[in-house]
């Protein structure tokens, strides 16, 4: 079946999800009640984000290739940023990587094309949002993305950090999130939205709009889980 790697910690509520998510999603899939074998490195996400801050990209890959090779020495047999800022330099630590990746932004836009979408809302991290590296790979696939004003993308952050990203949810922040992302959604006449920060899911998702929700977080846990499956 082949061990999980997972660089996680970016941030550590999100990881918690992801662990807890790829047993039981193995266990369904499989119909097995057997665990999947999993190691999580869990990192600095301060320090990983002085590299986004400073825009050090070199030193971002360094940086995630440290903690890939650490799980190589672990016995993974393939691994996951359980992020997606960092995914801007994927290709770069890939290129590099002892272990085989998974992308979750390969993953999400594979997922937006199986269901025929053709507009999408995509929101994040103010990095994630600022930078092209979903946009360019939804284009890749005829797929149309924006994101929202610059105002709105330091709404969003704001959400984020520090809060959201601890794991704490407050109803009006949520309120505002939904409100901001409706309208936009409407406006832009969208039909789905991209929830590209693994944390976002703690806050919004299917039901808090009427258009298709693509939880990253999910779909990369399901390419995770489908991994193991084929592995068996």
């Amino acid at each position: 079946m082949g061990k999980v790697g997972i660089v996680g910690g970016v941030g550590p509520a999100s990881t918690l999800d992801y662990y807890r998510e790829i047993i039981s999603g193995f266990r369904r899939a499989t119909g097995s009640k057997n665990y999947p074998k999993i190691v999580v490195n869990s990192v600095d996400m301060t320090e990983m984000l002085r590299f986004t801050e400073r825009r050090d990209f070199p030193g971002l890959t360094d940086f995630l290739l440290r903690a890939i090779g650490e799980l190589a020495a672990a016995g993974a047999d393939f691994a996951l940023i359980a992020s997606n800022t960092p995914h801007i330099v994927f290709d770069q630590v890939r290129e590099r990587s002892p272990l085989p990746m998974i992308s979750i932004v390969e993953a999400t836009c594979a997922r937006a094309a199986s269901r025929s979408l053709k507009k999408l809302l995509l929101i994040g991290t103010g990095f994630t949002m600022a930078n092209h590296f979903y946009q360019d790979a939804l284009a890749l696939r005829g797929i149309e993305s924006f994101v929202p004003s610059k105002e709105g993308q330091a709404l969003i952050q704001n959400i984020i950090f520090p809060e959201l990203e601890d794991g704490i949810v407050r109803p009006e922040q949520k309120a505002r999130l939904v409100g901001l992302c409706a309208g936009l959604i409407r406006d832009e006449e969208a039909d789905g939205i991209i929830l590209g920060c693994t944390e976002l899911p703690l806050m919004i998702g299917d039901r808090d709009f009427e258009v298709a929700v693509l939880d990253t977080t999910r779909i990369h846990i399901d390419a995770v889980v489908e991994r193991l499956r084929v592995g068996l």
